[in-house]
């Protein structure tokens, strides 16, 4: 079975899942860095390509150092309560 991290460099609606990356260790939604990588695109594109091949190589060693940092963390903590029945658990919602 295959960890989400480890295929997200090799997604088709990806390129090297630097943007996605980034949002999943750092706790912010990957379009934001995409909108500030396409604002800065149009004033220095080499340095923008330059940096964005850079932190791809960034979140590559990030996951092939530290591959289930995030898998581990998935776990809800109320799910594994074992006084509380499954039924009667709450999970939080998305924003």
């Amino acid at each position: 079975m295959s960890h989400p991290q480890s295929s997200l460099l090799f997604r088709n609606d990806t390129i090297l899942g630097v943007c996605e990356g980034l949002g999943q260790d750092l706790g912010f939604h990957p379009n934001w860095l995409r909108i500030a990588f396409a604002l800065a695109f149009y004033f220095s594109p080499i340095a923008v390509i330059a940096t964005y091949f850079a932190l791809g190589a960034l979140v590559a060693g990030s996951r092939f150092i530290y591959p289930d940092r995030i898998i581990s963390a998935a776990v809800p903590v109320a799910a594994s309560d074992e006084r509380t029945p499954p039924e009667q658990v709450q999970l939080p919602l998305a924003a």
